[in-house]
């Protein structure tokens, strides 16, 4: 178990990582820039929460692709469960963090920031389980997609672009989640080996 935590880096890359997310929800829950939309006459408000659960994504994804094939494919232990387990945890701890703050904050993207780290680090491991270099480019590339595209027009959101919808709407959440346990689910599946 020592061997797998410090293969996957929880305590050099993660644990930091974690902090570094609660550090820009606590210090940047509310401030967003103005950038141009491609689709729509006006600009779209981006906010820099917007591209904080990136930090959770990418670090998870370099995590997680740091395996020993050698050693994991002969293991006693079931290394796919401990992986699924340590995304579980890191997802419901930003989940938790993006929470808390935005309750105290009253800031709905802090607390949207959860579910978009839990709809983003879905995507992530879908895109794992076909190949292991697209698993940091598909959160970001589609994060890059909603900011320039993500309006029909001001202040309204495609139905794609989810992670724009306001945190209170469930649909959206559902469809989070939904996207979270396929990815969990293709993570199980899928042999690295």
């Amino acid at each position: 178990m020592t061997l797998w935590f410090k293969v996957r880096r929880v305590q050099a890359v993660l644990a930091p990582a974690l902090a570094a997310f609660a550090l820009v929800l606590v210090v940047a829950h509310d401030q967003y820039v103005r950038l141009p939309s491609l689709l729509s006459a006006g600009g779209n408000p981006v906010f820099l929460l917007q591209m904080t659960p990136l930090i959770i994504t990418s670090t998870l994804s370099y995590s997680l692709a740091q395996g020993v094939r050698d050693i994991e494919g002969t293991a006693q232990r079931k290394v796919r469960f401990l992986d699924a387990t340590l995304v579980i945890a890191l997802v419901a701890a930003a989940a938790l963090v993006s929470l808390v703050t935005g309750t105290l904050a009253g800031s709905e993207e802090a607390t949207m920031a959860g579910r978009n780290t839990m709809f983003l680090a879905g995507l992530m491991l879908l895109a794992r389980a076909v190949s292991e270099q697209a698993a940091s480019a598909l959160p970001v590339g589609w994060v890059f997609a909603v900011m320039l595209i993500g309006y029909r027009d001001f202040g309204r959101p495609w139905p794609w672009a989810v992670t724009l919808h306001p945190a209170g709407f469930l649909p959206t959440f559902g469809f989070c989640l939904l996207v979270f346990a396929a990815g969990l689910a293709a993570h199980a599946r899928t042999r690295r080996f």
